[in-house]
């Protein structure tokens, strides 16, 4: 993109999907100059709220592609479970970042996990599993508790269920839909820290300090910066490893990968995300440039922005009936209230998220 396409308010960002992801992608890409046009099978979505425009209709609706396509400059997604006959359909209609392959290998955990060690990254012990019987000898090979996950289509807490040597198998098996899984060792770990790393086309990078996540009932409850007892060398450490894993299949946009810190001081992958990160929403109000302006400046090919944080931070996600405590975070003149504009709300949904400045006697 030109300046001059910014200054005039020429340039236009496709999303694919509508919600709170990128609701704020269009959020910081408003502030850039940037108008942006959200494709999305929801009525009244988060992300729609604050676009310029918004096609609604099925991803598999292909005329609703081309016209979506015709009226942006660059497409870019919001969360990883679209089709991707949707994206390839689109990457022959105009620039598509991330790439086809991002996707692919984010779909998919048996992918993923397989990617990271061909990279050399070290994960959890794991095996792929297609049926009960398959369950029941990968779990005499682990010996020990393990969490039995889809190998497609799982978040926050959906799609998983912790197993253990005497479970009922089958029944665990038969809760996920007997649909293809793996079955991951669990990890003692001593803490959970995420990264986040914007690559642009050139092979430019920039990349967030690690936060602390704390999770309930498989959903993200908080993320904390900076990460206690993380020292510069292992903060490094996870920085450039997101960087490779981001460069090898040169993606372009934001990268997420969540790793697990044991307590000999070891880093194991866990899951990574080719897009904005919930555990970085903290980066809003503590960074000089946020996770999503970040984004938008990588898909753009627009120069980074400077990642570093200036204070503090945690972030508190407002999950189902949480939304009832935004009367007394307003009484506090220093949280940030971010809301989605969700009109519905259910167990276990994310409605907003809360940033909260720490004391800065907490180790950096």
């Amino acid at each position: 993109m030109t300046n001059a396409d910014l200054c005039g308010g020429q340039t236009v960002l496709g999303i694919i999907g509508g919600g709170q992801l990128g609701r704020m992608t269009a959020l910081a890409a408003a502030r850039l100059g940037v108008r942006t046009h959200i494709f999305t099978p929801e009525t009244d979505s988060p992300a729609s709220q604050v676009a310029e425009k918004t096609i609604v209709a099925a991803y598999d609706d292909t005329a609703a592609l081309k016209d979506f396509a015709s009226g942006v400059d660059v497409i870019t997604l919001e969360f990883e479970n679209i089709p991707a006959p949707t994206m390839e359909f689109l990457s022959g209609l105009r620039t598509v970042r991330p790439n086809a392959r991002a996707l692919e290998l984010s779909q998919d955990r048996r992918h993923e996990k397989d990617y990271f060690r061909s990279l050399g990254v070290a994960t959890p012990r794991w095996l792929p599993i297609l049926n009960a019987g398959e369950l029941v000898q990968a779990m005499e090979f682990l010996n020990g508790p393990a969490i039995l996950k889809t190998a497609r289509f799982g978040y926050d807490g959906k799609g998983q269920a912790r197993v253990r040597p005497d479970s009922d198998l089958e029944a665990a098996w038969n809760s996920l839909g007997g649909v293809p899984c793996v079955l991951e060792e669990f990890v003692p770990f001593e803490s959970e820290i995420s990264v986040v790393v914007a690559r642009k086309a050139n092979g430019e990078t920039a990349a967030f300090n690690p936060a602390m996540n704390v999770h309930r009932d498989g959903i993200l409850r908080t993320s904390t910066f900076p990460a206690p007892e993380m020292d510069v060398a292992l903060i490094e450490q996870a920085q450039d490893i997101t960087r490779t894993i981001a460069g090898a299949m040169d993606l372009v946009g934001l990268l997420a990968v969540e790793f697990f810190k044991t307590a000999d001081g070891r880093l194991l992958a866990n899951e990574m995300a080719p897009r904005p990160h919930n555990s970085a929403h903290w980066t809003m109000d503590a960074c000089h440039t946020d996770q999503f302006e970040q984004f938008v400046r990588a898909v753009l090919d627009l120069p980074l922005g400077d990642p570093s944080a200036y204070r503090h931070m945690r972030m508190t996600n407002l999950i189902g009936d949480d939304i009832n405590a935004v009367p007394g975070y307003l009484a506090n003149p220093q949280a940030r209230i971010h809301l989605y504009g969700k009109t519905e709300c259910r167990p276990g949904r994310k409605m907003g998220h809360v940033n909260e400045p720490l004391p800065r006697t907490l180790a950096e």
